[in-house]
């Protein structure tokens, strides 16, 4: 899995029908900046209000996920998310003329396609990824419907279905790693039983819906006259049935194509959790209600940890900036270069690791026979952490000194020792408003709180 943040290096559009509002609609994204995740724009409407991808704001699951904020919607969003999880895209603004995206083909490939047309960008920032710390479960009994959430250093899904039906009967769909998505599952259409067809047709939930953008399972005998029908409604000359139990000549691309789409669906229903997962997906029998129930569990439990309450440090990842980067803003040098490596950056919060050993200078005075590094020290560490986020607002950081003005509310909560690897985070606890800058500082080793404070610090230019 990518370990830097990615966005799209220019816009592209798709355009075309969609499928349950039958309206005609123009859907461009837009390259956007680190941590922006996914957000729908509606400018066809006043205000070009915007619609975060957040699972809080789902209003209906009734056949595709549908997005509401501040009054403005856009419907069945689950298969351009996927296609931003499978490309492992994380930043990106989707601007639409209408209320809803091209369903195109009926699966995620043309979304797939344009993207990868508009190329990728990396960007300096971390992945913000949430590690499922254990399993998460959601059951629906009365539907037979299971989905965990398994701890796992990747991102597995496997998907079962079973219909009861002599066409499709059990059916099951699994991809090992995100990468596998393009090539085995964004290609797979939505589908649905004849028997909903006159449901969702007298519900007005498929005007987009097209026998070349969905498949249509036939799971029992079908008069010449039901045919006839079927045909007016979907504009066709004629319209026939597979020994398969397919409408129309419709090839599978796979014979699990729909249990393959139902793991599309699910992969798209999560990317509303917010942030990309590290996970083993499992779910039996999924459909968007559930996906939907699910992921806001999985949002909970997330939501329950904090954004960044702990950093988490991987010595094997490439920091976003390391020592020389570092040496480059800041003007601290040995011995009191304390920082070395910032593993997390965006506008309001950073992250630096210092790995503390023997041959520190302070431990010859500190104490000799029971080295203990000083709790000064560590609060300038941290301090020097903090720089790095009050320097990256400025354009030439090296032109600037920043300096302490007060610290507050200092706790040292246990001794940092050689061979201990400190982990900083500082957090802006307001705007910066005339050089003047406030956050509030930690430091752990591995899980555990070693030191806080709240710091206020003053961005002074270079006199040259």
């Amino acid at each position: 899995m990518r370990v830097k943040q990615h966005t799209i290096k220019k816009q592209v559009t798709v355009s075309g029908v969609g499928l349950h509002t039958g309206v005609i609609s123009n859907m461009t994204f837009m390259p956007a900046p680190p941590n922006h995740g996914y957000k729908f724009q509606r400018i066809d409407l006043e205000g070009l209000p915007t619609i975060d991808a957040d699972v809080d704001n789902v209003v209906d699951v009734s056949r595709g996920t549908t997005l509401e904020q501040s009054g403005a919607r856009v419907f069945t969003v689950e298969h351009v998310l996927a296609s931003l999880v499978g490309l492992e895209i994380d930043n990106v603004l989707i601007q639409i003329d209408g209320p809803e995206p091209p369903i195109l083909d009926g699966s995620s490939i043309q979304f797939i396609n344009v993207l990868e047309e508009a190329g990728f960008e990396e960007q300096n920032a971390l992945r913000r990824f949430f590690e499922v710390p254990e399993s998460i479960t959601y059951r629906e009994p009365s539907r037979e419907v299971e989905m965990a959430a398994l701890p796992l250093d990747d991102y597995r899904v496997t998907v079962m279905v079973d219909y009861n039906s002599p066409v499709l009967g059990s059916q099951h769909a699994s991809i090992t790693n995100i990468s596998q998505f393009k090539t085995e599952i964004a290609s797979c259409r939505t589908f649905c039983f004849l028997h909903e067809l006159e449901m969702l047709y007298s519900q007005n939930l498929i005007k987009g819906g097209d026998l070349n953008n969905a498949i249509v399972v036939v799971d029992r005998i079908v008069e010449d006259k039901e045919l006839e029908h079927l045909a007016k409604m979907f504009n066709k000359k004629k319209v026939e049935v597979r020994k398969e139990g397919i409408l129309n000549n419709v090839e599978l691309r796979y014979k699990n194509e729909p249990a393959r789409h139902k793991l599309l669906d699910v992969v798209g229903d999560l990317a509303l959790v917010g942030r990309p997962l590290k996970a083993q997906i499992l779910a039996a029998r999924p459909g968007h209600a559930a996906n939907v129930a699910f992921a806001k569990k999985i949002k909970r439990a997330m939501e329950k940890m904090g954004p960044l309450h702990i950093p988490h440090y991987d010595p094997k990842l490439p920091p976003v900036l390391d020592i020389n980067q570092i040496s480059n803003i800041l003007p601290h040098r040995y011995p009191f270069q304390l920082l070395d490596k910032i593993i997390y950056l965006d506008e309001t919060v950073v992250a630096g690791v210092k790995n503390v050993t023997i041959n520190e200078p302070f431990f010859l005075g500190h104490f000799p026979g029971n080295p203990v590094m000083p709790g000064v020290l560590q609060v300038e560490a941290m301090a020097q952490t903090g720089g790095i986020l009050v320097l990256s607002t400025v354009d030439d950081p090296e032109k600037y000194w920043t300096y302490f003005l007060s610290i507050e509310s200092c706790k040292f909560r246990k001794m940092v020792l050689p061979g201990d690897t400190l982990v900083f985070k500082c957090e802006l606890l307001a705007p910066i408003r005339r050089g003047i800058a406030k956050m509030k500082g930690e430091a752990f080793v591995g899980n555990t709180l070693v030191c806080e404070a709240v710091m206020t610090a003053s961005i002074v230019r270079k006199e040259l």
